[in-house]
């Protein structure tokens, strides 16, 4: 009975695995296909018959793809590395240390993930604008107009706290004994603890900043700062009649974020783990 039950879970998690990887496996097959194939064929060919990378080539040389990359690695690695640093420091307080209002500021912080940042964009907008953080004034202020407003979040606060919970306080016990201070307990005994759940906090945060398209078409007006999916929006209104161009490029944006999950793989289910506990 319990194989039976084993075998029907493990069939059920392949199809549902086989369903979610059709669309990215249809993109992939619609971009390798030449143009002798008609893309829109009944029954549908999943399989190329001639697989050609000239799609590839074509979007690399008609559009500045490369740019919107490196314009979407900036600002998809500085919104990682702020999120976990502002992250731990906001969650290390709230784990292990104890100040009256303590409980207020936590559901304070934990209820902004019921608020859509689509209800605060606009107020959001005008302090960008008064900042002076849109690119009209500059590419940094374009970069910073585009990476401030996501530098942090509750759900990683609310991560990162549960992850310090989990650390026994005899370890920081012995860390005050031996003479070490609150910053130094945090930053050279509980941060390096918490790897695996800051390798989590990474790869949300990075697929989330690569994939927003909302903002930065809000915040952007200057093309040579757009990011891949404001740069892919474009290329699918230049090329509407040929969606081999559309699904190269999609495809090409789609690369960074699975290797970046591949190179922080191994810390993912275990930083799962983590943020799991009881707090």
């Amino acid at each position: 009975m319990k194989i039976l039950k084993k075998l029907s879970i493990h069939i059920i998690l392949i199809i549902v695995c086989i369903l979610s990887l059709v669309p990215f496996l249809w993109l992939l097959s619609t971009a390798l296909k030449g143009r002798s194939e008609n893309i829109f064929a009944y029954p549908p060919v999943f399989i190329p018959k001639e697989i050609t990378l000239e799609n590839f080539k074509q979007v690399l040389k008609l559009v500045p793809i490369v740019k919107y990359v490196i314009n979407s690695f900036i600002v998809a690695s500085s919104t990682v590395i702020l999120n976990v640093i502002l992250s731990a420091l906001a969650a290390y307080p709230l784990a292990r240390m104890d100040f009256k209002g303590k409980k207020i500021t936590f559901f304070a912080i934990l209820a902004t993930i019921m608020v859509p940042f689509q209800t605060i964009m606009l107020p959001v907008y005008i302090i960008t604008l008064k900042l002076h953080l849109i690119d009209s004034y500059g590419d940094i202020a374009g970069y910073l107009g585009m990476i401030a407003p996501f530098a942090v979040n509750a759900f990683g606060i609310f991560l990162l706290r549960q992850a310090f919970l989990a650390i026994p306080k005899e370890i920081e016990e012995s860390a005050v004994i031996d003479g070490c201070n609150s910053f130094q307990i945090f930053s050279k005994l509980l941060f390096p603890m918490v790897k695996p759940t800051l390798a989590l906090l990474a790869i949300f945060t990075f697929i989330g900043s690569w994939g927003e398209f909302l903002w930065p078409s809000i915040v952007l007006t200057n093309e040579k700062l757009f990011t891949l999916p404001v740069g892919i929006n474009n290329l699918s209104s230049a090329f509407s009649s040929d969606y081999r161009l559309v699904a190269a490029g999609s495809i090409i944006s789609v690369i960074p974020i699975i290797v970046f999950f591949l190179a922080l793989q191994k810390y993912f289910i275990q930083g799962t783990n983590e943020g799991a506990v009881k707090g």
